[in-house]
C-alpha cells in the first residue's frame, strides 16, 4: 500500500464508532464481562489504550519502545494482561480521556510519518499501513467483545477491507504458528463485502479456495466467532487447513471461541 492515508481514515472512523458506543455507558456497564476471560468493558478499552501507546512510542521514540520489548521479553505470559488491568483500574472517565489523547497522537504520528517508514514492534518491523491496519483490526475486534457484553450489534461496513487483506497476508504465519507446513501456492479468496461489492486475493485459476462474506472472514481471522458458525466454504484440504487456524493477529495461536452449540 503506497499511501498509507485510507487506512488512517479508517482507523480513525472504527475508533470514533467505538468511542460513540461507550461513552456514555454508567460506571456499572464499565464492569460487564465480555466474552474474553476475565476481561470488562474497561479492560477492552484500556488494553486498546495501551497497545495505541505501546505503537506511539514504536512510531516516535524507538529507545522508549525498546525498553517497553525488555519489559514484555521478562514477563511473556502477564505483560498484555497487565496493562489491561492498570488501565481498567482507573476511573471510567479518565479511562475513556487516556484512550482519547492517546489514538489522537498515534493518529497525528502515523499521519506526518513518512510513508515508507518502518516501525519496530513486538515481532517483524511495522511500515505505516501494516501498523494503521493492525490497530484497525484490533480496535474493530475488541469492539465487537465490547458490543457483546452490552447486548448490542454493530453494522459491518467496508472497513473491514483492511481486515479481511490482513487476513490473507497472514495465511503462511497462521500455519507456521500451528507447525504446520506452510503451503506452496496460493489460494484463491472471494468475498461479499458488507456493499454488496466482491473482493478477491490470489490467482483466479487457484485449486485451493475460500468464499464466503467479508464479515465471517474478519470474525474467523481475529477469531471472534468459530468456522462452524459461519458461512465461509474451503475447496481443497489446505484451504480447509487454514479455515481452522486462521488468526490475523501476532503472538501464539489464539484459542478461538467454542461453536454457538457449544461443542468443538
Amino acid at each position: 500500500m503506497s499511501d498509507p492515508t485510507p487506512v488512517i481514515d479508517d482507523l480513525r472512523e472504527e475508533s470514533a464508532e467505538l468511542d460513540r458506543l461507550v461513552a456514555g455507558l454508567g460506571a456499572e456497564q464499565w464492569t460487564l464481562r465480555t466474552p474474553a476471560p476475565r476481561w470488562t468493558v474497561a479492560h477492552q478499552i484500556a488494553h486498546l489504550a495501551w497497545t495505541d501507546h505501546s505503537s506511539l512510542l514504536a512510531a516516535t521514540d524507538q529507545d522508549a519502545f525498546a525498553r517497553e520489548v525488555e519489559k514484555a521479553l521478562a514477563q511473556p505470559g502477564d505483560f498484555v494482561d497487565n496493562g489491561a488491568e492498570e488501565g481498567a483500574a482507573k476511573p471510567p472517565a479518565r479511562l475513556l480521556a487516556d484512550w482519547r489523547a492517546g489514538r489522537e497522537a498515534l493518529d497525528q504520528a502515523l499521519r506526518a510519518a513518512p510513508a515508507r517508514a518502518r516501525f519496530p514492534w513486538y515481532g517483524p518491523p511495522m511500515s505505516v499501513a501494516s501498523m494503521a491496519t493492525a490497530r484497525l483490526m484490533e480496535t474493530w475486534a475488541h469492539g465487537l467483545d465490547v458490543a457483546d457484553a452490552l447486548g448490542t450489534t454493530r453494522t459491518p461496513t467496508d472497513r473491514l477491507r483492511h481486515i479481511a487483506r490482513l487476513g490473507v497476508r497472514t495465511r503462511d504465519f497462521a500455519f507456521g504458528v500451528h507447525g504446520t507446513p506452510v503451503p506452496f501456492e496460493e489460494f484463491r479468496v472471494e468475498l461479499t463485502a458488507p456493499s454488496g461489492d466482491l473482493w478477491t486475493y490470489g490467482p483466479e485459476d487457484a485449486e485451493d479456495r475460500v468464499t464466503g462474506p467479508a464479515l465471517d472472514f474478519c470474525l474467523l481471522v481475529t477469531q471472534r466467532a468459530h468456522r462452524a458458525d459461519l458461512a465461509l466454504v474451503a475447496v481443497g484440504a489446505d484451504a480447509d487447513r487454514w479455515l481452522d487456524i486462521a488468526q490475523a493477529f501476532a503472538g501464539p495461536p489464539g484459542t478461538g471461541r467454542t461453536p454457538k452449540g457449544g461443542t468443538a
